[in-house]
């Protein structure tokens, strides 16, 4: 006897399969609200990240590399107006300053509080780096002449240290100077903790020879040894290597790295 097959019931609206188009659309729904929430979190670190960027930059400037710009002719040739340089900050915390180097140094703005609490300094170092405060000091960047316990003076366009010339020449004779100066100077003893600073343009250079005298150690900021605007002056910046004196008895200097 013939049985009839057992027919299949039709199915119901819960065993159809979702169609192909909703399945797509619920995917690209899904990334869109990833996209949103990584945009959403990227957002709300911002505020972070900058922060962190910025005491980067000043714990760089502090401690490490600092940018200066040149705001007189007094380095030239060396050096011209608005050259940017860099200066090596860690210089002097590991070793003395040399003859011959170029050098940053501050010099204290009359009036400035030196009794500031700590919060306040720490204020003022935060809004002095972002430019929005005046600094307590002025920086200058000259050339290293005189050590300390060494007496200075300068005769007819010579530099003496200890009664001796000081090997230097023009640029027209290999050296750095703009042009010698014959102004009569000295003879001075550099203090101790001291150096004597000069400028590459000597007629035209406020320097230790004038009101600013010598400077104190603690008052270098570090050793100028790049200069890195505009692009068409980058270059090191080496320091004086100073030579026997040549044939003539004339004083030369050669630029050595």
């Amino acid at each position: 006897m013939n049985r009839p097959a057992p027919s299949t019931p039709p199915a119901g609206p819960e065993d159809e399969p979702a169609p192909l188009m909703d399945t797509e659309a619920g995917a690209r729904s899904g990334a869109e609200e990833e996209a949103r929430e990584r945009g959403r979190s990227f957002f709300a670190e911002l505020p972070v990240l900058i922060l962190v960027a910025f005491v980067l930059a000043l714990l760089l400037k502090t401690f490490l590399v600092q940018a200066f710009y040149i705001p007189s002719s007094s380095m030239e040739p060396t050096l011209h107006i608005d050259d940017r340089v860099l200066v090596n900050k860690l210089s002097y915390q590991l070793r003395e300053p040399r003859r011959g180097e170029l050098v940053v140094f501050t010099e204290r703005v009359e009036g400035a509080d030196g009794h500031r609490s700590v919060g306040e300094r720490v204020m003022h170092f935060l809004s002095s780096g972002l430019g929005v405060a005046r600094p307590d000091e002025r920086d200058y960047i000259k050339r290293i002449i005189g050590l300390p316990g060494e007496t200075v003076e300068m005769r007819n366009g010579v530099v003496r240290i200890n009664g001796e010339p000081l090997p230097e020449a023009t640029t027209e004779d290999g050296g750095y100077l703009s042009a010698p100066d014959h102004t009569p100077f000295g003879p001075v003893e550099v203090p101790s903790g001291h150096y004597f600073m000069m400028g590459d343009n000597r007629p035209n250079s406020a320097d230790s020879r004038s009101s600013l005298g010598p400077i104190a150690g603690e008052d270098l900021v570090g050793r100028a040894f790049v200069v890195i605007w505009p692009l068409q002056r980058v270059d090191t910046l080496p320091i004086a290597d100073y030579a026997e004196e040549p044939e003539r008895g004339r004083a030369t200097a050669t630029v050595g790295p």
